[in-house]
């Protein structure tokens, strides 16, 4: 296996380029899955190779619910990311996390009822751990780097995946804050699952870095989330998100050590290779094919 770093980005609402990026080219990168959002953003940072890609597409053309999670996921596999950050805006659950600042995610409750969520939905079953749904190393760096870019981040929160794409209603804004527990910090957004999970699928260890935009809708006295409110938010930050992954890149060890989330499905494939379906096993080549390629 290789110990390059070749680093995957996923850029949420805001965030659609890399201004870092050298030799820089968008790439249309294929996926058995369907479309990608778009088209990748390939290049390097020094001597690291990235690999970004917009989740909402440029210009903000997808909604929540018409991300393409499974294909961008397979996409960045297809490119060789060997990891993955997301990049995200959500709303805060937690008076703690106040607008302006970012937190590592490091939990997840997922309430999502649309999305494909699963690479092995039949043909090829594969049940995959995921009581620790991020990779702690990605996720230190990752903090790491928002304090070197001078940035305000707090480790570890509870994010609440919702459908949207509107906003919560009261009601279910303080029901997910009971959800996190009063002495939990707590984020809400609409994008993260399933790609986490279809990411320690694909055993790309997966990070979040998520930027607080408003306190949602639990706030007495306060109007709940605005789409003004949150691209304000996301105009201010958005840089600090760039000098980030920059720090990030250029702060990553020389040589990559393998991670447990490298070998995921060893244990988690539970059809027996005789019953394997040829065309699914066609379309996991890149997201499996490691492992399932021998059969």
């Amino acid at each position: 296996m290789s110990t390059e770093w070749v680093i995957g980005i996923i850029g949420g609402s805001g965030l659609y380029a890399i201004d870092a990026l050298e030799d820089a080219q968008w790439i249309a990168v294929k996926s058995s899955f369907g479309e990608p959002s778009d088209e990748m953003l390939c290049g390097r940072i020094g001597g690291v190779q990235v690999r970004f890609l917009p989740r909402h597409g440029r210009g903000h053309r997808l909604a929540p619910g018409g991300v393409n999670a499974r294909a961008n996921i397979d996409a960045l596999k297809r490119a060789g990311c060997t990891d993955v950050l997301a990049i995200s805006a959500v709303g805060s659950l937690s008076e703690e996390l106040a607008p302006g600042q970012f937190v590592t995610v490091d939990q997840f409750i997922d309430t999502t009822r649309t999305r494909p969520a699963s690479f092995f939905d039949g043909g090829v079953v594969a049940h995959v751990g995921f009581a620790d749904p991020v990779c702690p190393r990605l996720s230190a760096l990752a903090a790491a780097a928002m304090r070197e870019a001078t940035g305000t981040v707090a480790e570890g929160a509870t994010y609440v995946a919702i459908e949207g794409p509107a906003f919560s209603t009261r009601a279910e804004s303080r029901l997910y804050r009971q959800w996190v527990g009063p002495d939990a910090r707590g984020v809400i957004g609409m994008t993260a699952m399933p790609e986490a999970k279809l990411a320690r699928e694909a055993e790309l260890p997966y990070a979040l870095l998520a930027m607080v935009t408003d306190f949602d809708a639990w706030r007495d006295g306060e109007s709940g989330a605005s789409v003004e409110q949150v691209v304000a938010r996301m105009n201010d930050n958005a840089a600090l998100a760039r000098r980030a992954v920059t720090a990030l890149v250029t702060s990553l060890p020389p040589t990559r050590e393998p991670s447990p989330i490298d070998r995921t499905l060893d244990d988690a494939v539970i059809t027996t290779p005789d019953k394997f379906d040829r065309q699914v096993l066609a379309r996991l080549d890149a997201v499996a094919g490691r492992l399932l390629g021998r059969h």
